[in-house]
């Protein structure tokens, strides 16, 4: 046992924030309850823990020298952003530190003519499109929560957004990264260049979930806005419908800037919180957005329209204004929120499908809705398969959670059923660590404790995420996927802080 393991869950919390206070200003060494409380969970906020300690440097020094303080007394630490996650990914530690980010909040750099911007990890996305916006340029990826996720979380999840069908994923969109070892060395991944020699660490680094490393420095690319962009909408009968629509318009061969899909009650929530114009009396509903010169989106528009309309669609409109096209695109990114005003409560699930299968996943989601007794607001990435299922319930109700958690975790299991996956963009984390032996062998998994031991041998980086044990997908396998899954939210909870 080496002295870090031995000395792991003895730590004085006073003691420890002393040593963070000799080289951090003392008010952003956090050791009181009552402050660390807002730092207990991510934006899913069904798992929760309360850290040791949370830090705010503002220096890649001071973060390194946590870092190496931390690394030779065996602490867990675990990086955040902006706390917008939705898997948990960064809950606390109780026996660890939270090394926050958020002062780390410049842009450093726009360059428009290598169309790139350098900025630090706690800039806010939707932050540079409006700092690049002067040289015509903006950033790709686009996550619902734009407004207030950051960069560095971004590249943490590799997050999407309603564009993503077109422009790409973070990882699509990145150049380099600068990032600490969790022994508080300095690492440069990637360049500036279109491509770097050897293996291609960034795009490991990438949706890594801050098990490998903290992200110090993000080098992205930034891309020209288009000539012209329009949005068609199109209300169906039916989700079936809808979902046919989404493979018939890629078997065009249009690729369009976004493909989205909402379903009736992610329709009727967000049209009463955005005044979006959506037609409530439809059972499913697409946003379209096609772009480019003006002659493109003028051919592309006329096909979506004729072809929506030759699929059944109740309705088609065309925005016509930058403002129509904005508000339509307002409604669907208020879905989340919105969908908080019919329902006390919601789960919010992430899984990726082939588009062929949408309509067969979405059918099969409605048996099961029925057969818990709960409502779903489908809201989702339709170009990319990317489902974003929002389970309504009433966490006042016994049961009612738990029978929600077993839910989801259906949902997921189908995802894999239908050659799928158990997460488009919001990560693992803790939520779906119960499903990782669903969707991976043995040997995959070992695979990817081998690349967590080649970073973090002590395994002290946001401990207890992302990839279960070897033991833990033993006892996952022989549960009863129909138990009631509070279990398993407690092997979840107790299994993260094992390092065996």
């Amino acid at each position: 046992m080496s002295q870090a393991e031995a000395n792991r869950g003895q730590v004085d919390r006073e003691a420890l924030a002393r040593r963070f206070r000799a080289f951090i200003d003392p008010a952003y060494v956090i050791s009181d309850d009552e402050t660390l409380k807002p730092y207990e969970c991510d934006g899913l906020s069904v798992y929760c823990e309360m850290p040791m300690l949370v830090v705010l440097p503002e220096t890649v020094e001071q973060a390194q020298q946590v870092l190496r303080i931390c690394h030779a007394e065996g602490i867990p630490v675990v990086a955040r952003g902006a706390g917008t996650g939705l898997c948990a990914g960064a809950m606390p530690h109780p026996e660890g530190v939270v090394l926050s980010m958020a002062k780390f909040n410049r842009i450093l750099e726009i360059d428009p003519l290598a169309r790139a911007a350098r900025v630090q990890p706690g800039v806010r996305n939707l932050a540079i499109s409006e700092a690049a916006a002067v040289h015509g340029l903006y950033y790709g990826p686009d996550p619902s929560s734009q407004i207030a996720c950051t960069i560095g979380g971004n590249v943490a999840e590799n997050s999407g957004g309603v564009h993503c069908l077109k422009y790409g994923l973070t990882v699509h969109n990145l150049l380099s990264v600068e990032l600490l070892t969790v022994e508080g060395e300095r690492l440069s991944i990637g360049s500036e260049g279109l491509d770097s020699c050897g293996a291609d660490l960034l795009a490991l680094l990438t949706g890594s979930e801050g098990l490998l490393g903290v992200v110090t420095e993000v080098r992205i690319k930034l891309l020209p806005k288009p000539e012209v962009a329009q949005v068609v909408m199109a209300g169906f009968d039916s989700v079936q419908t809808a979902g046919d629509a989404v493979g018939a318009i890629i078997a065009e061969g249009i690729i369009p800037g976004g493909l989205e899909m909402m379903d009736s009650h992610a329709i009727v929530a967000a049209e009463a919180f955005a005044k979006a114009g959506y037609p409530v009396d439809a059972q499913a509903l697409l946003l379209c957005e096609v772009d480019g010169t003006e002659e493109e989106v003028q051919e592309h528009i006329e096909a979506v329209e004729n072809l929506f309309r030759r699929l059944g669609a109740t309705s088609v409109r065309t925005s016509h204004s930058e403002e129509e096209r904005a508000r339509l695109w307002q409604g669907r990114k208020s879905a989340f929120p919105a969908v908080g005003r019919i329902s006390p409560d919601y789960y919010c699930m992430d899984g990726t499908i082939p588009r062929s299968q949408l309509a067969h996943v979405l059918t099969e989601m409605d048996k099961m809705s029925e057969a818990c007794g709960l409502r779903v607001a489908n809201v989702f990435h339709a170009g990319d398969g990317n489902l974003h299922p929002l389970i309504l319930f009433d966490a006042n109700v016994p049961g009612e959670l738990e029978k929600t958690e077993a839910f989801g975790a259906r949902i997921l299991e189908l995802c894999v059923d239908v050659g799928g996956c158990i997460t488009g963009e919001h990560g693992v984390g803790v939520e779906k660590i119960r499903q990782m032996p669903k969707q991976f062998n043995e040997q995959e998994l070992s695979q990817f404790h081998r690349i967590k031991a080649a970073f973090d041998p002590a395994g002290t980086l946001n401990p207890g995420k992302g990839v279960p044990t070897l033991r833990q997908c033993q006892e996952y396998r022989s549960l009863d996927m129909n138990i009631e899954p509070n279990a398993g939210a407690q092997a979840q909870h107790e299994g993260r802080c094992r390092h065996d």
